[in-house]
Parts: C-alpha cells; sequence; structure tokens
C-alpha cells in the first residue's frame, strides 16, 4: 500500500483550524514550559541539563494530546517527569549525538538534529522505552523524511521575521502554531511508516 503523506500546506491549515480557540491554553503552557527552562537553565546551573528532558517530554505529551483532539491541561507539561530517568538520558545523548555531528560541520549537525526530532513524541508514545531506543527509532523514523521536516520547519521563516516588529506578540501565535504542526507531522509520519514496517514503533 502507497503512503499517502499530508502535504506540508495541508498540515499547516489543519494546526490553524485546530488551535482557533484554543490559542490560549496553547501559548500558556508553552510559557510555562519556556520559564521553567529558563529557570533551570539560570539558577540551577546544571539544572537544565537534569530537567530539559522531562520537560521536554512533559510539552510533547500536551502537543500530540491536543492534535489529538483528547482533553489538555497546563498539568500536562509535568507528566514527563512519569518517565524522568529516560527523558534525562535521551536529553543528554541527544545533545551529545548533535553536538559531535556539529563538530564536522553545521550541516551534518543540522541533519542530527533532524534525525533525532521524533524522539520525545516516541516516548510520548511508548513510555516503556528507555532513552537511547527512543533515539534509534526516532532515526529509523525519519529515515527518508529529514528533508520533509526541514521544509515544515524553512515554511515558518518568514513568520519568524515578524518577531521583532512585532515586539515579540507575534509568538503568541507562532509558537503553538508551530508546536501543533509539528506534533501533526509526527502523527502522520507515524501512521505511514508503521503502515509501510519502516519502524518497530509500537502505540
Amino acid at each position: 500500500m502507497a503512503n499517502s503523506f499530508i502535504e506540508r500546506s495541508d498540515l499547516k491549515i489543519q494546526a490553524k483550524a485546530m488551535l482557533k480557540g484554543k490559542v490560549g491554553i496553547t501559548f500558556l503552557a508553552l510559557l510555562v514550559f519556556g520559564i521553567l527552562s529558563g529557570v533551570a537553565g539560570s539558577i540551577f546551573g546544571v539544572g537544565l541539563l537534569i530537567l530539559g528532558g522531562p520537560l521536554s517530554l512533559g510539552i510533547t505529551i500536551f502537543f500530540l494530546s491536543f492534535v489529538r483532539k483528547e482533553e489538555v491541561k497546563i498539568g500536562d507539561i509535568f507528566k514527563g517527569f512519569n518517565n524522568f530517568v529516560p527523558a534525562l538520558v535521551a536529553y543528554i545523548l541527544q545533545g551529545i549525538f548533535i553536538v559531535l555531528w556539529s563538530l564536522l560541520l553545521i550541516v551534518p549537525g543540522i541533519i542530527a538534529g533532524l534525525r533525532y526530532a521524533m524522539t520525545y513524541y516516541i516516548m510520548a508514545d511508548n513510555p516503556a522505552l528507555d532513552g537511547l531506543e527512543a533515539i534509534k527509532q526516532s532515526k529509523a523514523m525519519m529515515k527518508g523524511h529529514k528533508g520533509r521536516l526541514f521544509v515544515l520547519y524553512l515554511s515558518f521563516f518568514g513568520w519568524y521575521l515578524l518577531i521583532p516588529l512585532t515586539l515579540g506578540i507575534i509568538l503568541i501565535w507562532l509558537a503553538p502554531y508551530m508546536s501543533t504542526a509539528l506534533a501533526l507531522f509526527y502523527d502522520d509520519l507515524k501512521k505511514n511508516t508503521q503502515t509501510s514496517g519502516e519502524t518497530t514503533t509500537q502505540a
């Protein structure tokens, strides 16, 4: 059966539709995530190294639930702490791998970031996975799809140009918009790669 990936433009249309009346709670979740990450990084020194993984997993769980039309609440961003050690390991290993690839050149570092981009989404769907296995499954899932994700990221470039012009106010819309689109990208990728047997990820 041939894969039928949703076009990038349609992913973004879906994201916009889902955000109608929901921008407030999605932005607030991202704001809390950003504040906690900032506090951890600035006050506790190595705090972000320790808390970055669970927080990243938590905000991923929030947006996956959101795009799947499940009830979401701000407290969902703390669900990543239920898998503290695997999330911590994934965060540290991702950082190490990306830095090592970046030492070669910038482009390999970008490719590595794209390769491991689905790690927390996979962990959200598979709480029993350890950090390294989630990274491996992300690498497998993204094989042949890194370009699609890169173009999706790139499609938001024009919006980012508006950040200084709006004194950052545009982020109230842009941050939830991009996060929703990325969660939709994962769900679409998961559906198609499972159908074709490209990954072993189990829901």
